[in-house]
């Protein structure tokens, strides 16, 4: 599958990149990408979720009544789970909610995203470029420029950037990776993806290890 490779104007610069069909071309696996993404938010959960239980609860262990004959359940000291106040049962627990897929797992994740960019023609490949000062303006008119504008954009580059990312920072649904950390979940939630020259070479050595 070949590209046009666009200017920051937008214009047709003359040259084309060949997608790699190995990278871009081949039949997405879904059930790879639903295991991709979900370890990714998995990932992202704080896990911090604490309720005391029974023994964490500061209150006299006092025996608050008889074992039978009180007419309800058993309940021993205030603390019991049983009376309002008390202590929970099984609540939660500060965890990691992370989980392992194998390399191979999340390379091929990556790409049947991609492959699923190429088939709906949301790639837009853009010459390397570079802003002198950060400038949210700049990188608003290239948006424009490569009719991109309004849509939920993931700009992909071959290494920082510490200009274009700050340009682009203030931007809702615009968001700036490398091609080095790129992942299924943000390729699938963007509407299209604008990636440079250099970056497609990255990720063709990246995933054709």
């Amino acid at each position: 599958m070949e590209i046009n490779v666009l200017n920051i104007k937008g214009e047709n610069t003359g040259r084309k990149v060949t997608l790699n069909e190995s990278i871009f071309g081949i039949e997405p696996n879904d059930h790879v990408l639903y295991l991709d993404v979900k370890r990714y938010m998995a990932a992202q959960r704080q896990g911090t979720a604490k309720a005391k239980e029974r023994s964490e609860h500061a209150g006299s262990t006092r025996k608050l009544g008889r074992q039978k004959g009180g007419g309800g359940a058993r309940r021993g000291d205030i603390n019991s789970p049983v009376l309002v106040g008390g202590g929970r049962v099984f609540g939660p627990k500060p965890r990691d909610y992370s989980f392992k897929l194998n390399l191979k797992v999340k390379a091929l994740a990556r790409k049947s995203a991609l492959s699923y960019k190429a088939q709906e023609n949301a790639i837009v490949v853009v010459e390397d470029f570079n802003f002198d000062a950060p400038k949210t303006k700049d990188f608003v008119n290239i948006t424009k420029n490569l009719k991109v504008d309004g849509r939920k954009l993931l700009l992909v580059l071959p290494e920082v950037n510490k200009n274009v990312y700050l340009s682009a920072r203030n931007l809702q649904g615009t968001e700036v990776m490398l091609a080095s950390t790129i992942n299924s979940y943000k390729v699938l939630n963007a509407d299209v993806l604008v990636m440079t020259e250099n970056s497609l070479k990255t990720i063709d050595e990246i995933l054709n290890k």
